[in-house]
């Protein structure tokens, strides 16, 4: 957590474009009076993706119904651990693509009109209330869909918010869904087509934005016609559940098994530093790894042969014994001779590199530790390319 600020519109959007414009690499967490909670992330000062707020999992169907009908997300069962990382929907877009179920040109649609929805929502709740937001640094997207240009869907979604309250519609936020009031008396005053598609959609089970999608036209206009409806009580808005996938007990399907092998994916840290320990961890695990500290180097080779770990980070001074003599050591054992170990120090000389590669380590990372660094290590060697396709 870096630092928490509450922020109106003007103070948010400076925020975006700040963030934009000194290369930011983290996550901004931002929460609402009304207790939504978003998440950007950015990557050297782009946006390349966000999650949260009222429907993240009506959001995904919507679009991926609109630009990958082929792909059937109900027929996707998942584990409830996959839905409890903050970017399931983000891990699911690349699962589907390692498994060649889309195509990555195609992804960049859904990633700017993901983006620009969340933009939209955080701008008009900002606008009748405060916001709070929250940089994280410390929390990184491994693998960037796509680098987004931000600066053009910032003024893209603050044009479209701009038109939205233009037209009255301030107050109504896309997210709610209409229902018919009184039918009966707008029978007749609309036309029989506009009245059908009202029978059909205008049932309390579609927001505005998925009436949008299923009639391929847009929201504003769709919205504006309804408006005089709605201030009259023959139609009325409501808020609704999200539309959640369809979620299993069981591991059954080829996506649940591809994204549980990644997921389940273990990192040791050796280190008798609870602060440099905890720092690191909250790295790993923000990023959707498992991740065990270990603090008494006198019980790292038992603890590590009894967890075995596919990535092990190794401090090179500590008490009682050196990082040096643990990797030795666990290069003797058969089953780490190919495990990554990475000796982490506080000095770079020549020497100690030398040696770290005379006893087996496969890299050498400096202190202090640094986000971007870790993860180069995490996509160096525990690379999401390298996993099987299961579904073959």
């Amino acid at each position: 957590m870096d630092c928490l600020q509450q922020m109106n519109v003007k103070n948010l959007l400076l925020e975006f474009l700040h963030l934009n414009q000194t290369q930011y690499s983290g996550a901004l967490d931002i929460t609402t009076s009304y207790h939504h909670k978003f998440r950007i992330y950015y990557h050297r000062g782009s946006i390349i993706w966000g999650t949260g707020g009222v429907h993240p999992h009506r959001r995904l169907r919507r679009h991926m119904a609109q630009n990958f009908p082929q792909v059937d997300l109900q027929s996707l069962q998942w584990r409830w651990q996959n839905l409890s990382i903050n970017n399931w929907d983000y891990q699911l877009l690349r699962t589907l693509h390692q498994m060649q179920k889309i195509e990555w040109s195609q992804i960049n649609t859904i990633v700017e009109n993901t983006v620009t929805e969340i933009l939209f929502d955080i701008i008009q709740e900002a606008h009748c209330t405060h916001v709070f937001c929250d940089r994280r640094s410390e929390v990184v997207l491994d693998v960037p869909i796509i680098f987004t240009n931000t600066e053009i869907i910032l003024r893209r979604t603050y044009q479209l918010w701009q038109n939205w309250a233009k037209a009255d519609l301030a107050a109504i936020s896309p997210n709610l869904a209409p229902s018919l009031n009184q039918p009966e008396q707008l029978q007749y005053q609309v036309s029989q087509s506009v009245y059908k598609i009202f029978i059909t959609l205008l049932n309390g089970n579609y927001t505005l934005r998925d009436i949008a999608i299923k009639i391929k036209q847009d929201i504003l206009p769709i919205t504006r016609y309804l408006l005089p409806h709605i201030n009259q009580g023959k139609i009325q808005l409501k808020e609704v559940k999200d539309w959640y996938l369809n979620l299993s007990n069981n591991a059954t399907t080829s996506v649940d098994k591809f994204l549980i092998k990644h997921r389940n994916q273990l990192v040791a840290y050796v280190d008798d530093s609870p602060q440099l320990g905890q720092t690191l961890g909250k790295i790993i695990i923000d990023n959707g790894l498992r991740f065990i500290h270990i603090q008494d180097s006198t019980q790292a080779l038992v603890n590590l042969i009894e967890q075995k770990p596919d990535l092990i980070f190794l401090d090179l001074m500590m008490p009682c014994t050196s990082g040096y003599e643990i990797c030795a050591q666990l290069r003797k054992i058969s089953f780490f001779a190919n495990t990554p170990i990475i000796i982490l120090t506080g000095s770079d000389g020549i020497f100690d590199r030398t040696r770290a590669k005379v006893v087996g380590s496969t890299d050498f990372l400096n202190k202090p530790i640094v986000v971007e660094q870790v993860m180069a290590m995490l996509n160096k060697y525990l690379p999401v390319k390298s996993f099987v396709n299961l579904s073959k």
